[in-house]
């Protein structure tokens, strides 16, 4: 296991549990050392990790995407015919097939692997999407399933789904499943965080509008003496409702602990997969518009829309003489 970060090193350890030797490397020494306490064997190089892999070799990759190719090219001089090469990061679906092709020649396997279950995946196991070809998948079988589930046996066929892995094509094609669940999270977060904001805002006292040409009257009637506890209602959807979630799960133990949520800015962040998504919708021709929206959320939530905003209150300066009101600050 190369990477031993929030995913990888818990990963190794689902899979020493399991009953396998991992022989594990980062460039933080703390890590290794962290992983090796455990039991597996500390590797001090990316070519020491290699050397002490029995053959044919097995090397799973859990860095960011933007490490990937300049890890390959310290890993490829030591690998040799049979070995089998794991990217479990997010990478582009398009680099798998390229890397795929690269590594062929000198009879080196390329298998991607879409990884889902964050840092719960220790106990709970990971869902696996899988791409590549179908020997080398079979092959590596026994630490699929032990990523997946703590018992029982499974093989990577159709079947295999309902126990948390799934061969799902040919090299590119799981991170290109996982890149459309990444898609899909961002619209269900979205679609929580907003319903849940205006639960806030419906909970707030009511305030007196200003009667002026810049402030919108409202129609909109609220419920009097609401009652809005966020953490409350977040744990009441758990139970029977037809939105209940694992998202939401953890939500309600984040509103739970701090109910105003005052610990987070609010700058969200986006690591690639929600773009890709639109843009192989773009492709296809496929209308995402959820999936764009929410992608496009986390880009105003950085504060990417604010040039934009700032030229709305210019134009409507320019033809009505509309002055922008003081923001009305955050509860």
């Amino acid at each position: 296991m190369i990477g031993l970060g929030r995913m990888g090193s818990n990963m190794a350890r689902r899979l020493m549990r399991a009953g396998h030797d991992c022989v594990a490397f980062d460039f933080s020494a703390a890590a290794v050392k962290a992983l090796a306490a455990d039991g597996a064997t500390a590797a001090a190089s990316v070519t020491d990790l290699v050397a002490k892999l029995p053959t044919p070799r097995v090397v799973w990759m859990m860095v960011p995407a933007a490490a990937v190719d300049a890890l390959l090219q310290t890993l490829i001089p030591v690998l040799r015919a049979g070995d089998i090469v794991i990217d479990g990061g997010n990478s582009h679906y398009a680099d798998d097939m390229r890397r795929e092709q690269e590594l062929k020649p000198r009879g080196v396997h390329y298998v991607d692997v879409g990884t889902s279950g964050g840092v719960f995946g220790l106990e709970r196991g990971y869902c696996l999407m899988i791409g590549g070809d179908a020997k080398a998948v079979q092959q590596l079988e026994p630490i699929l399933s032990a990523l997946a589930q703590a018992t029982g046996e499974a093989s990577v066929t159709a079947s295999s789904a309902a126990r948390g892995f799934l061969h799902v094509g040919s090299c590119g094609s799981g991170h290109f499943v996982k890149m459309v669940h990444n898609g899909i999270e961002y619209g269900l977060m979205a679609a929580y965080a907003e319903g849940f904001n205006l639960l806030h805002r419906a909970g707030e006292p009511v305030q007196a509008r200003a009667a002026d040409a810049e402030t919108a009257p409202t129609r909109a009637l609220m419920p009097r003496d609401m009652n809005v506890r966020l953490d409350q209602v977040a744990e009441l959807w758990r139970h029977g409702s037809v939105v209940s979630s694992w998202l939401l799960d953890l939500l309600a133990g984040q509103l739970a602990e701090s109910p105003a949520l005052d610990k987070f800015a609010g700058h969200v962040a986006d690591s690639g997969e929600g773009r890709w998504t639109v843009e192989a919708a773009i492709e296809a021709g496929v209308p995402v518009p959820v999936l764009a929206t929410a992608l496009f959320a986390r880009f105003s939530s950085r504060g990417e829309s604010e040039f934009a905003n700032r030229t709305l209150s210019a134009m409507r300066l320019g033809f009505g003489g509309h002055q922008e009101k003081p923001a009305t600050p955050a509860a």
